[in-house]
């Protein structure tokens, strides 16, 4: 039987990365409105995608629009298509990120994921003022921090907590509910979360990493985000040159991550003519490199989805490389991957060890309590 790809893609348009407003076609709302968003979206839920990413940054970019925030208003109106924002950790608190990821899990019924991010700018640092830019290996192990005290306020709710009991008057069961207790070098979090434990248990988390972060020359920077992925990502996008590179890169990252780590190559998808159609179908048929899938990177988000979905999707269906239609409920389903336990419930609500191993270097501490 062939293997079965994942697919997935960005819904980033030019629009919203381009280098300025007197760009040609940046003057018109329509490329940044929730309408146009929303058009993306069903496009690539017409072509059965995996999930949609869309990047997001505190850079005082004009016309840049939330992507959590806009994927919440795309949910509903969607039904199997995964969301899964960019989300920074720099300039944020675990816990707003966590419950926000969360809601957004509620919003989509279990489809919600996070593409962790850093600021690493000083007009960034410069927006919000609480503290200066720092290096790479320094962000990358804060957002190790994060994901740890986001995935363990997310498993703080077991999963029967609730019991919305009108005769008793008792919304939850105190007893399931359970403090993190985390204490980092980035963060101290008591918790529980705000919120009831995400429907997929924990949303789908994942990284992106270069094959260079991956070379035994890589920089403190490369290495540090490698480590977060390997830790904490279900989902890695790797960028990689070619496809010997791409076979290398997959095999450590399955080594340091586990097989259960889905990588997903990046390549870029700018679908203008019937050749070009074909060029990417070669790449996706054939282009293997140890990935479980490709993530689509479009020239143009409107043209491209709709050429994926009018033209490589059906092609890929009828080598029987590619799902016909939306199995499972929730991302994980499309993903293969196991909804996880609650590690309090494992551990009889002992409480997990205090320190991310991932972290690796003292900052300033933020005080998230409740």
């Amino acid at each position: 039987m062939p293997r079965q790809l994942h697919l997935s893609a960005a819904l980033d348009s030019p629009a919203l990365d381009g280098p300025g407003l007197d760009s040609p076609g940046l003057d018109s709302p329509g490329h940044v409105d929730a309408a146009h968003l929303i058009a993306l979206a069903r496009l690539a839920e017409r072509a059965t995608l995996d999930f949609v990413t869309l990047d997001d940054s505190y850079a005082p970019e004009p016309r840049r629009l939330d992507a959590l925030a806009t994927f919440a208003r795309i949910a509903p109106v969607t039904r199997g298509l995964g969301l899964v924002p960019t989300v920074t950790t720099t300039h944020t608190e675990p816990f707003h990120t966590s419950v926000a990821v969360t809601t957004l899990d509620w919003v989509s019924e279990g489809r919600a994921g996070w593409l962790v991010g850093v600021s690493d700018t000083e007009a960034e640092a410069r927006a919000f003022g609480r503290k200066d830019t720092a290096p790479a290996d320094a962000l990358w192990a804060e957002a190790a921090d994060a994901a740890e005290v986001a995935s363990r306020l997310w498993d703080s709710w077991e999963d029967d907590a609730e019991i919305r009991d009108a005769a008793t008057g008792r919304f939850v069961d105190r007893a399931k509910l359970h403090h993190i207790d985390f204490e980092g070098p980035y963060f101290s979090v008591r918790g529980p979360s705000i919120t009831p434990r995400p429907p997929q248990g924990r949303p789908v988390v994942a990284v992106t990493v270069a094959a260079t972060d991956l070379a035994p020359d890589a920089g403190p920077g490369g290495r540090a985000r490698v480590a977060t992925a390997a830790r904490y990502a279900d989902v890695v996008l790797l960028d990689a040159p070619d496809r010997a590179t791409r076979l290398t890169a997959a095999t450590e990252l399955r080594l340091r991550g586990g097989e259960a780590l889905r990588i997903l190559a990046r390549v870029p998808a700018a679908l203008d003519t019937a050749a070009a159609v074909s060029a990417l179908l070669t790449e996706v048929t054939e282009g293997g490199g140890g990935v479980d899938g490709f993530h689509l990177v479009p020239a143009d988000p409107a043209r491209d989805l709709a050429a994926l979905a009018d033209h490589v999707v059906p092609a890929l269906r009828e080598r029987g490389l590619f799902r016909t239609g939306y199995t499972g409920r929730t991302l994980r389903d499309r993903l293969g991957l196991a909804r996880p336990t609650s590690r309090y419930a494992l551990a009889g609500a002992a409480a997990a060890p205090l320190v991310s191993p991932v972290s690796s270097s003292p900052a300033a501490t933020a005080e998230v309590t409740r």
